[in-house]
């Protein structure tokens, strides 16, 4: 597309057109008003997500990794997504990788030009040395960027699963990748500002994508980050409780069962449901393929620490 003054995320929003004139309270409330669309738009795309999501978890458990791929706020919003990988739920920091147009200096200062660039975004990929079993989502609010673009040319000629993250519906139906996911949020409130409602619900698409498929391997139960790592206080607070709550330990008992743990959750609760000691913990572990439901109350095989 040529005339990009076409694309939903460059168009003129008439509800904001004089919020230059109004007082704080005027602005605030505009801008609440756009941003209460988001969600709806995001909710919208469900079964594309879910479907991104079944990909995402077919190829990870491959062997694959997953790499987002953008300019700006989009590459910023993948780089801060991967990050949050590793604590929360314990993964490879190798496995969910973040790929900004302009490389680290970009994530806190704008670097003009990098985004033109389609084979800098397949070069980036290149020195990853990616194999078909990885995935590659392209982020762009615009769905033009070139360096997103390359990437996802790239990553199809590898055979690489290709997902799209984009705000402009213009654009959808040529983007080639695998699952387009696109949020329809309507323009923007200072015009083209793609930070905004186009940016919040990337977040919320990304948060989704990394969310479902963590708890699709296996990384949560219930809804607790039984794989976290505990690299600072209130992480290994909230070990402590969690595992305070699976085995109604006081927290003396429950620190001194995770100090036998190496500090790891998960194997805890496994050695004390099962009366284990932590090799043990991690054999069942592997054996349920990392299931901590089927490692520590599911049915054992004789013998009984051996597999599941």
């Amino acid at each position: 597309m040529k005339d990009r003054s076409r694309l939903t995320t460059e168009k003129r929003n008439p509800r904001s057109a004089a919020i230059d004139t109004l007082d704080s309270l005027g602005i605030v409330d505009v801008i609440a008003a756009e941003d209460a669309l988001i969600a709806p738009a995001v909710a919208r795309q469900r079964r594309r997500i879910a479907a991104a999501v079944d990909i995402i978890v077919e190829r990870l458990g491959r062997g694959g990794r997953l790499f987002y791929v953008g300019a700006g706020t989009s590459g910023r919003l993948g780089v801060l997504d991967a990050s949050e990988c590793p604590p929360t739920y314990g993964v490879p920091r190798t496995l969910v990788q973040g790929i900004i147009a302009g490389g680290r200096r970009a994530l806190v200062r704008s670097v003009e030009g990098a985004e033109d660039d389609a084979d800098a975004g397949a070069a980036e990929l290149d020195k990853r040395r990616l194999t078909s079993d990885d995935v590659v989502c392209g982020i762009a609010a615009c769905g033009l960027t070139p360096f997103v673009r390359g990437a996802v040319t790239r990553a199809r000629k590898i055979g690489c699963a290709t997902l799209f993250v984009t705000c402009s519906p213009e654009v959808r139906d040529a983007l080639d990748a695998d699952v387009v996911i696109c949020p329809v949020v309507g323009p923007e409130v200072v015009t083209g500002s793609t930070r905004m409602k186009a940016g919040t619900a990337t977040k919320l698409v990304l948060n989704t994508l990394t969310t479902a498929a963590m708890i699709r391997i296996g990384k949560v139960h219930g809804h607790l980050m039984v794989d976290l790592r505990a690299g600072n206080a209130k992480l290994r607070d909230r070990s402590e409780r969690i595992l305070m709550e699976f085995s109604g330990l006081a927290r003396p008992a429950a620190r001194k069962l995770l100090a036998a743990a190496a500090g790891e959750l998960k194997p805890a609760i496994v050695m004390h449901a099962r009366g284990a000691d932590y090799p043990t913990a991690l054999k069942l572990l592997a054996a349920c393929k990392g299931s901590l439901r089927q490692a520590a109350w599911g049915p054992l095989s004789r013998p009984a620490r051996q597999q599941c």
